[in-house]
């Protein structure tokens, strides 16, 4: 057990192991190494531990205490993890899992399918993921302690991909079971079944986690703990990471303006962009239908005809992630390439806006707009300032509008109070759970973050979307994806510039971080570090 009085001396351990060049690991990477502390860096401090009630940062922790029925590798096939075995239906409305046996929790307790039944109750009811991924979810069943059956009333062709610990925990039906679970305890003090028992929180500082000495998995995991430590500052993760402070970290791990000189005057440091599936997503310029103005589709389509997407990504994003024309990122399976595009035209723009009825005044303005860049990303703002310089070149006057986020979410999806956001989505691990919520109809909810902020309305678009949502054979349902996303394209509701970058950062002396679809938001069990 380590104490907290210990942990300064695992953060001076820790950070002052030598550095090895990546030649010399790749030449011991068949031999792992047990021992060590990992030091895990993360941009945000998250409001709880592991992700059963939201799917925010704590998803980077989540997974090291509790686990996931199944395990995912990088193409999205599942693997064993508390179930072993798993059977679907021809119609697809029956589900059928057989448990693991001999696990127990943390606290001691024998692991069964009662668990199982508690915490996919809990995400369904909760979880603003879990909400749409159960949706369609009629009954649960524990014929005995080792399966779990789950009935649907209507298809869900991506809920066998739902799974993953970071998505659905599997948490102690003895410490969930009754009472409302957004304030359970246990949400900051998690008992879970997983490679790494929770040690101590300390808010705004770090987590520590200690090796399950009764792990399921023999021999495994290799590291004797893990620090995850919280930075909010980019210039001090930047730092940590060139002095081997911090060992490896995802997301948005330094400012982009630093991660090439990272990379370039540290041979220590290296980049993994595998394991992102699930946090795949783009960069977008959404505009509120509602505003008379750009409910003109001639008004967004010469806005569009202004937006060089090689620039921004080539001097916003410093060369990184790619240009992309529709709304889901190029790792997504269902991605369709060759959509229409919108090339720069700026004589096109002005005869654009001059049909539509809104010419120059005197002053040689057309008409005002304002522009809210989400206070999230550092890339959001130049974003805005682009678009605001663009739009002066044919007469449309701009103005910025600077909030913190919880006002940025209560301006744009509560109040309604905007005429463009600078914004981005994650598409996750399937359209209908990840991209359905930003487009259908139905989703025009106000309160609801992140959701149809445009109030896009198109019957066709609803009706492929909730064809996709129930279609199980694989080759309609792409077709229904690609249809949705042409048409997303034609109608202009926003616009997508830049699929997002994510990537890991890491020290080499970090082996095996990455060995599946999940990333290191997985369980750090095959994680050792070289000498």
């Amino acid at each position: 057990m380590i104490s907290r009085r210990h942990f300064s001396q695992l953060m001076l351990s820790a950070s002052a192991l030598p550095f090895i060049a990546p030649i010399a690991v790749r030449a011991q990477q068949d031999e792992p190494r047990r021992g060590g502390t990992l030091v895990y860096a993360l941009n945000q401090a998250p409001p709880s531990l592991i992700s059963l009630v939201s799917p925010g940062v704590e998803r980077g922790i989540s997974a090291k205490v509790v686990e996931g029925l199944l395990d995912y590798d990088h193409d999205l096939n599942p693997r064993p993890q508390l179930a072993t075995e798993w059977d679907i239906s021809e119609d697809g409305l029956t589900y059928r899992f057989k448990l693991r046996e001999g696990v127990t929790f943390h606290d001691g307790t024998p692991f069964t399918s009662r668990d199982v039944e508690a915490s996919i109750r809990i995400v369904s009811q909760n979880h603003s993921r879990g909400r749409a991924s159960f949706a369609n979810l009629e009954s649960i069943e524990t014929p005995s302690d080792h399966e779990v059956v789950l009935r649907l009333s209507k298809p869900a062709p991506y809920l066998l991909r739902a799974l993953p610990a970071d998505e659905v925990p599997i948490v102690p039906a003895h410490l969930f079971g009754e009472g409302d679970p957004t304030g359970n305890p246990a949400l900051t003090a998690p008992v879970g079944t997983g490679p790494f028992r929770f040690i101590e929180y300390v808010r705004g500082s770090h987590v520590l986690l200690e090796r399950n000495e009764d792990y399921w998995q023999a021999g495994k995991p290799y590291l004797d703990s893990v620090i995850i430590r919280f930075i909010t500052d980019g210039a001090a993760r930047t730092a940590a990471f060139e002095t081997g402070e911090v060992h490896i970290g995802g997301g948005a791990s330094v400012p982009l303006s630093d991660l090439g000189r990272l990379i370039d005057e540290n041979p220590h440091l290296a980049l993994e962009t595998r394991g992102q599936v699930y946090d795949a997503g783009v960069n977008r310029i959404e505009f509120n239908l509602e505003n008379e103005i750009l409910a003109n589709r001639n008004v967004r389509l010469a806005i569009a005809h202004l937006i060089d997407k090689d620039y921004i990504r080539d001097t916003i994003y410093y060369g990184y992630g790619a240009v992309i024309d529709g709304p889901f990122a190029p790792e997504v399976p269902y991605y369709t390439p060759g959509l229409p595009h919108y090339e720069v035209d700026v004589d096109l723009a002005n005869r654009l806006l001059d049909e539509a009825g809104y010419p120059r005044d005197a002053n040689g303005v057309r008409f005002q707009i304002r522009i809210d860049p989400r206070p999230l990303a550092d890339t959001d703002r130049p974003t805005a300032e682009y678009l605001r310089a663009r739009l002066a070149e044919v007469g449309i006057e701009a103005t910025l509008r600077t909030q913190d986020f919880a006002a940025y979410v209560n301006r744009v999806f509560t109040e309604r109070d905007f005429d463009i956001i600078v914004n981005g989505i994650t598409n996750s691990f399937d359209p209908t759970i990840g991209t359905q919520r930003i487009y259908w109809s139905e989703n025009l909810r106000r309160g609801v973050p992140f959701s149809n902020a445009t109030a896009y309305n198109n019957p066709e678009v609803d009706r492929l979307l909730l064809a996709a949502a129930v279609e199980i054979d694989p080759k309609t349902r792409f077709q229904q994806f690609a249809d949705f996303q042409r048409q997303v394209v034609n109608d202009l509701p926003d616009i997508h510039t830049v699929s997002q970058f994510r990537y890991t950062l890491y020290n080499t002396r970090v082996q095996n971080h990455t060995v599946g679809a999940t990333g290191i938001n997985g369980n750090f069990a095959d994680i050792w570090l070289a000498d």
